[in-house]
């Protein structure tokens, strides 16, 4: 029987927002202690590695799909690929002498350079040997059509095990399914359009039944397509990071003990995140001082990615979020003032209705073409809303294994759109905070300042937080209830901020 599946809008966009300069595939670069698969000659056994990943596949099998598309309309779907080979997707390189981690960055920014070829399935897995200190590296690259943030985590927990196996396992029998005909393909787009006006009928009756709930709906809507187009009528001040983007990447990460964070959103009030953003906003700081730009006259934003995905999603491949645009207070020069105006900024953001402005338009989309949605974020994009991504994953927080060799560290790859040179990734696992940054080569060639200068950001935040709490250890008065810390006062200026933003 034959099968296919159609591309979600939001899927789909990703398809249509890719060209040479600007990559939509999104990675990861995990570190894993190497003796269990090490061989007599020093290297890795990576025929054991694509048996055991072979054995997992069939619990991904759109790792086994590839792109076709409709005639005429030309939009993409997922057929199996008939052609499937895993030994050109899990792929096996080796570092030169002394392999250390700035010849692997330099790596990971050559594989992100290349687009991955649509006639195949879209993924690759590059098992790297030959690092220092007994390590092999992964790097995985997956088109963004495939995966979101939350389902990449997922998909990392179907790879590996939260025990040391040192089987590869069986694989399971998988046959392609036939293509559907170009006949099939057609009546089932003209039934899917022809049913698209009953929906519309359904959706009118049911507001003439309910007119004061239809009417709260539509106002609702309305709010929220505003709320979500308000950024672009007001552009975010140029950046050089906010430049016309090459096809070249360059990589570099950081990581932090999740512990550490939250000490300091404990002590000094905020959430993770808001820590985060905090820490992001004062590495700007430094980084425009560094370049000679006054950062006290600019209106900087971040595009924060949030998960629409329900719990019961989970370990689904697509996409599942929509986004929100957030000030980033680089003007200020008190790291707790940045902590304290991001804080009451992002709480009136998740009281707002940007989020779901961005899931109407994913939705009108779905009821139109997908071409709808690709529009709508190149002229959101080149109208300069935001300067930079900043997205934050949460990971397993237990050490997983491929084949008995425990992942050490995980830091995300997240690409680059049109006019935005530099974005921030992080992902959370076993404890730790791992920070991948991904740069134009170009645009970006100190992109391992803007790294000293997150680290340095955060290390100030730290340091008040550390005095705060001690000097809160050392009163005699009765020991506070856990979450009622002493929050520090806030600023005229960070008044001002919050009121402005």
């Amino acid at each position: 029987m034959s099968f296919y599946e159609r591309l979600s809008a939001q899927d789909a966009s990703f398809i249509g927002l890719e060209d040479a300069r600007c990559h939509m595939h999104v990675g990861g670069v995990m570190l894993f202690d190497s003796d269990p698969v090490r061989t007599a000659e020093g290297g890795i056994d990576i025929e054991r590695i694509r048996a055991a990943i072979e054995s997992r596949l069939h619990l991904v099998p759109r790792f086994r799909q590839r792109l076709a598309y409709l005639p005429y309309e030309r939009l993409p779907i997922w057929v199996d690929d008939d052609r499937f080979r895993l030994a050109y997707h899990v792929r096996h390189t080796a570092l030169p002498k002394p392999g250390d981690e700035r010849v692997l960055k330099r790596l990971v920014g050559r594989i992100m350079s290349q687009q991955l070829d649509r006639t195949r399935p879209l993924w690759e897995m590059w098992f790297v040997e030959g690092l220092d200190d007994n390590r092999f590296a992964l790097i995985s690259k997956t088109h963004h059509c495939m995966i979101d943030g939350v389902s990449g985590a997922d998909l990392i927990s179907v790879l590996m095990e939260p025990y040391p196996n040192h089987e590869p396992g069986e694989a399971v029998q998988w046959l392609p399914r036939p293509h559907p005909s170009d006949g099939r393909l057609l009546f089932d787009e003209a039934r899917r359009r022809l049913a698209q006006p009953l929906d519309v009928a359904r959706a009118a009756m049911s507001a003439v039944r309910h007119p004061e709930q239809a009417l709260a709906k539509v106002e609702e809507s309305v709010a929220a397509l505003a709320e979500a187009f308000s950024p672009t009528l007001r552009p975010a001040s140029l950046l050089p990071i906010n430049t016309e983007v090459g096809p070249s990447r360059r990589f570099d990460w950081t990581q932090m003990a999740v512990a550490d964070l939250k000490a300091v959103k404990n002590a000094l009030g905020g959430t993770l995140n808001d820590v985060v953003l905090a820490t992001v906003s004062g590495a700007l700081r430094r980084f425009c001082l560094q370049r000679a730009i006054d950062p006290d006259a600019l209106n900087v934003r971040a595009l924060v990615p949030v998960s629409v995905r329900a719990p019961q999603e989970h370990g689904a491949l697509g996409n599942r979020v929509t986004e929100i645009i957030a000030p980033l207070p680089i003007q200020l020069d008190d790291p707790v003032a940045r902590l304290d105006a991001v804080r009451v900024t992002m709480g009136g953001l998740k009281e707002s209705k940007q989020a779901l402005g961005g899931e109407i338009m994913t939705a009108i989309a779905e009821w139109t073409v997908p071409n709808v949605l690709v529009q709508a974020v190149k002229l959101g994009i080149r109208s300069r809303p935001y300067n930079l991504t900043v997205t934050n994953v949460p990971g397993p927080q237990i050490p997983l294994y491929l084949l008995g060799c425990e992942m050490k560290t995980t830091f995300p790859v997240v690409p680059l759109f049109e006019n935005v040179a530099l974005v921030v990734g992080l992902f959370s696992y076993n404890g730790g905070l791992f920070w991948g940054f991904t740069a134009d080569w170009e645009t970006v060639p100190d992109l391992h300042d803007f790294v000293t200068a997150v680290e340095d950001s955060f290390r100030e935040l730290q340091q008040v937080a550390a005095r705060l709490t001690a000097q809160q250890e050392r009163k005699t008065r009765p020991r506070r209830a856990k979450g009622t810390h002493e929050k520090p006062q806030r600023t005229l200026r960070t008044q001002r901020f919050a009121e402005k933003n």
